[in-house]
Formats: C-alpha cells, sequence, structure tokens
C-alpha cells in the first residue's frame, strides 16, 4: 500500500485515504475514546475542530478552530484538488474563541472560510489553523480558503483581527506566495494549489508559518511582506512539516506519512538563516512542540499507534537536556495543537478532528 501524506484540510493536513475508516468509526461520538491519564482534564468543550492556541496578553486562551465547512463549490472556477481528497466544498463557519479562566468560551470573530473534503474522504474540516499575538493585536492563519477549497473570494493567509468589533484584514496572501514560489520537491499526489497552512507564531514581531503539503516555513511582515525562511522539500522531501517553536532557533516537527510507522517523525532544528538538522529523531505523528522555562522540550504526538490514527493514542513526550524521553501524559483522541499556559501546565486542543462539530475540547495538562 502506498504510503501517503495527511491531509485533513485543517492544518496539518488531510488525513488523506488513511483516515477515512477512522472518521466512520470514531467520527459521531466521544462517550466510547479512551480516558486519558490523570494529569489530563477538561478546560473548555463546544469547539468546532479546534487547532492551534495562544495565550494573549490579557490572559485568556484564543483558539482557531476549523469550522463546519459548507456546501459552495468552485467546480468551473479553478483547477480543484484531486480525488478523493477533492473536491472541496466550503462555507463561512470557522471562527476564533476566547477561552477565559474558568474556561468559558467567548467568539472573537466568526464568518470565517471553513472547506471541506469531499464526502469521499470523510468531508474532513479546515479553516482558521492558528493564532498569534504581536502585541496586543491578534493575527490569525487561515487554512480552508483559497479557491480549490471552494472559497472564491478569500485566500488562504494571515489576517488581522480588529479589536472590539468581530472584524478583520488580510494582510498576507499566502495562496498567491506559494502559487509564485513553487518549493523544489512537491507531492504531485498529494498537492494543494492553495496550500495547508497549520502552525504560526511570533517572533520579533513577524510571523513564522508553517506548510506542511508543500513543506515549507516562511515569514510574514505585520506590513504584509513574505519571504521564505525554509524550503523544507529540497533537503528532506515530502515529510509533512507541521509544528513550529522558538528556542534560539527554530524547532519543526514533522507529521510523516501514513501508514503510520512508530518513530519514523524528527525534531528539526533550523537556523534563522534556512540551515536544518534532525536532533530528536523517533518521534511520531508531531503535531506540537514547546519549551517551558528549563528549556525541556515538549512533543505532541496525535496518534502513536501502528498503521492509522487511533482514539487515546495520543501523548505528550518531554525530552531532556541529555536526550532522554519521557512521557507526560497519555490517552489523548486525536490532539491538535498545544501551547504552555501562564500558570506552567500545557493546554491543548483535543477531539481535533474526525467528530461533530461542538465535540471540540482543550484539555489541561499538570506538568510534573
Amino acid at each position: 500500500m502506498k504510503k501517503v501524506s495527511p491531509v485533513w484540510r485543517t492544518g496539518p493536513l488531510y488525513w488523506t485515504l488513511a483516515l477515512f475508516p477512522l472518521v466512520l468509526t470514531v467520527g459521531t461520538t466521544r462517550a466510547q475514546v479512551p480516558t486519558p491519564s490523570a494529569n489530563v482534564s477538561v478546560f473548555a468543550t463546544g469547539l468546532d475542530n479546534p487547532r492551534g492556541l495562544k495565550f494573549g496578553p490579557d490572559g485568556n486562551l484564543y483558539v482557531a478552530e476549523g469550522g463546519r465547512g459548507g456546501p459552495t463549490s468552485t467546480i468551473g472556477t479553478c483547477p480543484q484538488v484531486i480525488p478523493p481528497v477533492g473536491p472541496y466544498t466550503s462555507g463561512p463557519t470557522a471562527r476564533i474563541s476566547r477561552i477565559n479562566s474558568s474556561g468559558i468560551r467567548a467568539t472573537v470573530v466568526e464568518g470565517l472560510p471553513s472547506s471541506q473534503t469531499s464526502p469521499a474522504l470523510g468531508s474532513l474540516v479546515s479553516g482558521v489553523a492558528d493564532v498569534a499575538f504581536i502585541g496586543d493585536t491578534l493575527y490569525a492563519l487561515l487554512a480552508g480558503a483559497g479557491c480549490s477549497h471552494g472559497v472564491a473570494g478569500v485566500p488562504n493567509g494571515v489576517i488581522r483581527v480588529n479589536r472590539g468589533n468581530g472584524t478583520w484584514n488580510l494582510v498576507a496572501d499566502l495562496s498567491a506566495f506559494i502559487m509564485a514560489h513553487p518549493v523544489a520537491n512537491p507531492e504531485p499526489d498529494d498537492f494543494e494549489p492553495d496550500g495547508t497552512w497549520y502552525s504560526m507564531i511570533e517572533v520579533r514581531n513577524k510571523l513564522y508559518v508553517v506548510e506542511p503539503n508543500h513543506g515549507e516555513m516562511d515569514v510574514v511582515t505585520p506590513g504584509g511582506g513574505v519571504s521564505r525562511v525554509i524550503d523544507v522539500s529540497a533537503s528532506q522531501g515530502h515529510v509533512v512539516p507541521t509544528a513550529v517553536a522558538l528556542h534560539g532557533n527554530f524547532y519543526l516537527g514533522n507529521l510523516g506519512l501514513f501508514p503510520v510507522t512508530p518513530g519514523t517523525s524528527n525534531i528539526y532544528k533550523v537556523t534563522p538563516s534556512g540551515q536544518i538538522k534532525v536532533v530528536v529523531p523517533e518521534m511520531t505523528t508531531v503535531l506540537g512542540v514547546a519549551f517551558d522555562h528549563e528549556g525541556r522540550l515538549y512533543v505532541l504526538e496525535t496518534s502513536d499507534a501502528n498503521g492509522f490514527p487511533t482514539p487515546g493514542a495520543g501523548k505528550v513526550l518531554r525530552v531532556g537536556h541529555s536526550g532522554e524521553v519521557e512521557t507526560i501524559a497519555s490517552g489523548l483522541t486525536f490532539p491538535t495543537a498545544m501551547t504552555f499556559g501562564p500558570d506552567g501546565n500545557l493546554y491543548a486542543s483535543h477531539f481535533g478532528f474526525g467528530f461533530p462539530p461542538g465535540a471540540g475540547q482543550v484539555v489541561r495538562i499538570q506538568v510534573p
């Protein structure tokens, strides 16, 4: 069986045919999923395909949501993603939520583009992939937009959210950027014309964004300039980079290909000049990376099961300064991103794909 990269129209991705049997099995209920380890508790509920999350300067947690997709098609208007992943349909159902210290959710902005794969692939949804702050201004990374995703009027890109009134403005057109600046080694059988953007972090008043399908990291200025930091595909091939963190240098995690072979994903160190090397091997399906105040690396694996993503097979690992790896949390079901909170604990998006609207959660992970 040919290995395929996930493409679950959210963000990292697109869990192509590999995920379709799983969606049919667990995509309708949370009642029978395994219970996470004792240090994991539910912090917030009622989310639609939650993805990237960051704490804001106000102390609240901001969560990007993939949304609910929709019925709008652009067939005949522009090139479509090839079956079985495409053609996509879309709707303005993605949003960004704010969650206070009591776990109560409020909508910051709604009506953002959300798209879904074809029914043959389970109608998997992507919308807002991640959020980040420059000062007290909120930015978001769109992954469910673009004409190839069924959205004719809005490209994938970085948007600025206007404070207080629920409106937004496009800062950078990332759909146009990747079309004008192709990577060295795109994967023809798993290609997204508008990209499948996944992670975004702020560094020195700039936004660094990761695109898994093409395999690249780019930098966006608040004024809308876009430039490439590294073409990961040029040296690593189609490894599907997903998560990024900064600790002196950039650290990238990759999802890898399906069916999953545990231990075949990596953590890469990327210098600001674009040099890349593996620093932590033998990871699995990485969707999150973070560092604590002691400089220890934390890695979020969405599923470490052999074969295909499995409920309860997600975990958080900690890599010590000497390279020792220990499990911090286990029993997670399809976590999609994580971030440290001001209390020193980790917060992760949970039930991040394959579940019905409103089933998504944020969980709090007490870090020993």
